[in-house]
């Protein structure tokens, strides 16, 4: 088991090395907390602009930050505990997007406040990056976009509302990074509360928290699979695709003429019922992952809302196989996890962690079962995938609020 230090004493030494390496007062150096999140419910459905569920965990990059002294005010500097390398550049130069840097995340925030506030964003940063799990299926990338948002704007001093800064995050990788994702990842991260299942819908950009289990009734079970690989490199975009041309010609198979960029959630459940046979096979696939994952949220909610773990739990685990059926994301590896979780006594459900490509599996577990899982999981994992296994790690977490400033 992995058992990461706390958000306090990450906080501390995060400080004390940008103090050392920058140079800066103490007293100028904020942290921004911005934290991990998992999908329970509502898989590779929030770029179809369907409804979608979240909770934050208590697992976090975190962000110490301080403004640019006046002698460099514009400049915006980094550095990174997980990556090597320092980033730096101008507000005023902003430069474009470079594959394979850390810094893309850094750049485009910059961009989209800029684009945004213009002449208002006129002092830089110094900062430093740091994250405690390893990425793939939690949203780190998000993360890391909605703590740079948050810094650049404290030392500028600006009001940004949740809603703009889950639009801000989303300029960035859409298009600075080139990701076709929606607006979940963001907005549970920004928007979460601890101990709440946040609802979000994808076309009304609304959401609501909904109070659920006690505390204490379950674990979160966060289990790296020491897969990774990045999502512009997988197929999330094709997928993505999918599911727009399976829009697509439903609505036109309905009568309704439309052309490209329209979504599932434009379908109603009636016209896939009556329609749906004449989709190629794939399409036919990602439509209905779609419709059956949209009645998994409703349930959902209702059997959290009853406080109903088992009954969550168990339509978890079945967006997990949908997820592999239906949308056929999982790599080997996360098929793997999610195959040796669901069998293991204690487990409530389980799926992936994200879009399924690589990272992370979460479960959610029976109090006191997460040990006994996580050895009994890892001792198949080995026998099954070595090579990914030697980095294979697990992590008990808890729901936490959203992003926030310390």
């Amino acid at each position: 088991m992995f058992h990461p230090p706390s958000l306090d004493e990450r906080a501390n030494a995060l400080k004390s090395a940008l103090v050392r390496s920058f140079h800066v007062s103490p007293s100028d150096v904020r942290i921004v907390v911005s934290p991990y999140r998992v999908c329970p419910l509502g898989a590779h459905v929030d770029h179809q602009l369907g409804v979608v569920t979240g909770l934050a965990l208590n697992q976090a990059v975190l962000l110490a930050f301080a403004p640019s002294p006046e002698a460099h005010r514009k400049e915006v500097a980094a550095l990174s505990k997980n990556y090597p390398g320092k980033v730096s550049f101008e507000l005023d130069s902003i430069p474009p997007f470079r594959p394979g840097d850390w810094g893309n995340y850094l750049r485009g925030a910059a961009l989209a406040l800029r684009d945004r506030f213009g002449k208002h964003l006129v002092h830089g940063m110094v900062a430093m990056i740091d994250g405690d799990l390893p990425i793939g299926g939690l949203s780190s990338s998000a993360a890391v976009g909605v703590a740079y948002l948050l810094g650049l704007e404290a030392v500028n001093g600006l009001s940004v509302s949740i809603a703009d800064n889950i639009h801000f995050d989303r300029a960035i990788e859409n298009g600075y990074i080139g990701l076709r994702n929606g607006i979940l990842d963001q907005s549970v991260i920004l928007a979460a509360e601890r101990d709440r299942l946040l609802s979000l819908d994808c076309q009304s950009e609304t959401w609501h928290t909904v109070r659920g289990p006690k505390a204490g009734s379950f674990q979160i079970l966060v289990v790296y699979s020491g897969f990774e690989q990045a999502l512009v490199s997988t197929g999330y975009n094709q997928r993505v695709a999918e599911c727009r041309e399976a829009a697509k010609q439903l609505l036109n198979a309905a009568g309704h003429r439309v052309a490209n960029g329209v979504v599932l959630r434009q379908v109603s459940e009636e016209m896939f019922v009556k329609h749906g046979i004449s989709l190629p096979a794939t399409l036919r696939k990602r439509a209905t992952h779609f419709f059956t994952e949209q009645a998994r949220v409703r349930d959902g909610a209702a059997a959290w809302a009853g406080a109903d773990a088992k009954q969550f739990g168990a339509l978890v685990s079945q967006s997990g196989k949908s997820s592999v059926e239906n949308y056929e994301c999982g790599s080997p590896p996360l098929i793997t996890l999610y195959e040796l979780l669901i069998n293991s006594p204690g487990v409530l459900g389980a799926r992936f962690s994200g879009a399924g490509f690589r990272g992370n599996c979460i479960a959610l577990v029976e109090p006191g079962c997460a040990e006994s899982v996580a050895i009994r999981v890892a001792e198949g994992y080995a026998r099954r995938h070595p090579a990914e296994a030697r980095t294979f790690s697990a992590c008990v977490c808890e729901t936490d609020d959203g992003a926030r400033l310390l």
